[in-house]
């Protein structure tokens, strides 16, 4: 199986340029998505895992995602650098 880049803080695919995040010099980050980080920084630094859980479910079931995909998304976050360190 071929080991994917992922945001390290909502688990979203980095399969392209457009959809990762910026650090503070412009550089897209290979670490995070947009839609978490811009500048070198979180967009949401306040936010906890429950919150993204909760965040990750909401945008996948507008995505009409299988529940199966969410609840397998939902899974992987725990293991992701945002949220070991916590």
């Amino acid at each position: 199986m071929e080991n994917k880049a992922i945001c390290q803080s909502c688990g979203m695919p980095l399969d392209s340029d457009d959809v990762k995040g910026t650090e503070k010099d412009g550089q897209k980050s290979n670490e995070y998505c947009k839609y978490c980080y811009e500048n070198g920084a979180f967009k949401h630094p306040k936010m906890n895992l429950e919150d993204m859980k909760s965040n990750v479910q909401n945008q996948m079931k507008k995505l009409e995602q299988h529940e199966y995909a969410i609840q397998k998304a939902i899974n992987i976050l725990p293991g992701l650098n945002r949220w070991k360190k916590n």
